[in-house]
């Protein structure tokens, strides 16, 4: 079963940067986040997006159901084990969409048998069975991925394989779960699929950065018939990540004379933006030597590449920066412009705010306008994200702070911060000035909280560049991030604090609402 675009095959491009993506540590994303990053998806043109493993948790099942409903365009798909309470609870979640697919999973490896299920190979056959005519009574889009399929004896592969087919699934995963696969090896296992699973189906490939090959792998899978590839943005993910969406799709376009005269419904001029979304709603930054949508991606130092540049770009970029939109006009605005060159800004952006949310992004943009000359179309995508992430009812507002430190003293801050509306005064002192701040709004927001990962970058250039802090606290045992931007690292950082406690506070909120009867 093959899509094709006049002469050419159709890649399907299988977006998990919500499931599996998610799943990278320190990475938790609100509702509406997600919603954001779905839309998203949707422009960018993914065929189908995995929004979450519903079963996993009531905010998941929540989050997964709500895309299903808002987001038009793409398949959506929920991920399930194969217990029939499971795949129940996904449709429930993915039923409202207008294209649905139900994703079942079980470990197929001897170790995962072993250590994991404790299941032979006859009783996975036998849940393999139930779970895929249960999921096809439901949908008519089913897909099947065998967990750890790299570290699978074929035969026992082909025969679980054989057995989802046989019960009505369309889609056929093959997982490299722990990222063990090398091209060469990992082609023959897909070729060795299609000549020995009969029946009518699309090959799937899933790849892990473990040696960081899950690209390489997922390009070796397509030259070999995979006709899907399942991705994130970013590569995030678990331990060192999926493959990179952005990479195969362009690798796939850059050499289709060695992959195969194939394409993808990826509209890569939203590649860039993508990334950069993405990378603030998780907290995750984009090394700067990333491909495709790195910042040095297209610089060049070198006096004798710049010559050859400037001469010819395709001497030293074998992709045209702005088909990726990383070369795409800058808008530029400063403390001058009005609220409707404002908006419109954003609306050639593709951004759309009306509203409390126009007028306190708004009233962002002018603060920092003020201390920044000039803003760029990162600066106000870094804005928005920031503005947009607090619209969550807070509990928490930052009025003002203070911090003083020096060389050989300990760091004092006081704050003023407003909660549930009564302004509460705090001071603390702490180990450097990030310390100080993180322990003065905790007393404030009487959350004990602890602060385990921070990391600071700058979304544009120059001495006057925004900055933007991501951060990870512990708060009673449950982790959770939080951004902040400002031309001010130590504003930035104090924000992006406060943005953690307020998500903590409302996961207190949701886990009390829970537990009233």
């Amino acid at each position: 079963m093959v899509d094709e675009v006049g002469t050419q095959e159709r890649i399907r491009i299988f977006d998990t940067t919500l499931r599996d993506g998610e799943q990278a540590p320190g990475i938790s994303l609100d509702p509406l986040e997600k919603l954001e990053i779905a839309e998203q998806l949707a422009r960018l043109g993914v065929d189908i997006i995995e929004a979450g493993f519903p079963v996993a948790s009531q905010g998941d099942f929540d989050a997964v159901r709500q895309i299903a409903r808002q987001v038009h365009g793409p398949v959506i798909c929920g991920l399930s084990r194969t217990h029939v309470a499971d795949i129940e609870r996904c449709y429930e979640a993915v039923r409202d969409a207008e294209h649905h697919r139900i994703h079942v999973f079980i470990s197929t490896s001897p170790s995962h048998l072993e250590h994991m299920l404790r299941m032979s190979e006859d009783q996975v056959v036998e849940a393999v069975r139930r779970a895929i005519a249960r999921a096809r009574e439901l949908v008519d889009d089913v897909e099947f991925s065998p967990q750890d399929a790299t570290r699978t004896p074929l035969p026992f592969l082909y025969r679980v394989l054989q057995v989802a087919v046989d019960e009505g699934a369309s889609t056929l995963n093959i997982p490299d779960t722990v990222g063990y696969g090398i091209p060469w090896d990992f082609a023959r296992m897909v070729e060795s699929v299609r000549r020995e699973v009969a029946g009518s189906y699309v090959i799937s490939c899933h790849c892990h950065n473990d040696l960081g090959l899950a690209t390489a792998n997922s390009l070796a899978a397509v030259a070999a018939g995979a006709r899907q590839v399942e991705c994130c943005i970013n590569g995030i993910g678990e331990r060192a990540g999926n493959a990179a969406l952005e990479e195969v799709v362009m690798g796939l376009a850059i050499r289709s004379d060695v992959i195969g005269d194939v394409t993808t419904g990826i509209d890569t001029r939203e590649l860039a933006r993508t990334s950069r979304l993405v990378s603030r709603l998780t907290g995750y930054p984009v090394q700067y030597n990333k491909a495709v949508v790195g910042r040095n991606a297209f610089a060049h130092e070198s006096g004798i590449h710049q010559h050859g540049v400037l001469t010819d770009r395709s001497t030293y970029e074998v992709i045209d920066a702005a088909s990726v939109g990383q070369e795409a006009a800058q808008i530029v605005l400063g403390k001058h412009s009005g609220r409707h060159a404002f908006q419109e800004a954003l609306a050639r952006m593709g951004i759309a705010l009306e509203g409390d949310a126009l007028n306190a992004t708004f009233q962002r943009f002018k603060e920092l306008a003020d201390r920044k000359v000039e803003l760029s179309e990162a600066d106000l995508e870094a804005i928005v994200a920031e503005e947009l992430g607090t619209t969550l009812a807070d509990r928490f507002e930052l009025v003002s702070f203070r911090v003083e430190a020096g060389t050989g003293r300990e760091a004092v801050a006081s704050a003023t911060v407003l909660v549930d509306g009564t302004p509460v005064e705090a001071s603390a002192s702490g180990n450097g000035m990030v310390d100080a701040l993180g322990r003065v709004l905790a007393e404030a927001t009487a959350l004990e909280a602890r602060l385990t990962g921070f990391s600071v970058t700058s979304v544009t250039g120059g001495a006057d560049a925004l900055g933007s802090v991501a951060v990870t606290v512990d708060v009673g045992g449950h982790e959770v991030s939080g951004r902040g931007v400002s031309t001010d690292i130590v504003e930035a950082s104090a924000r992006a604090l406060l943005n953690a406690l307020n998500r903590a506070a409302r996961v207190r909120e949701k886990a009390s609402n829970r537990e009233t009867p």
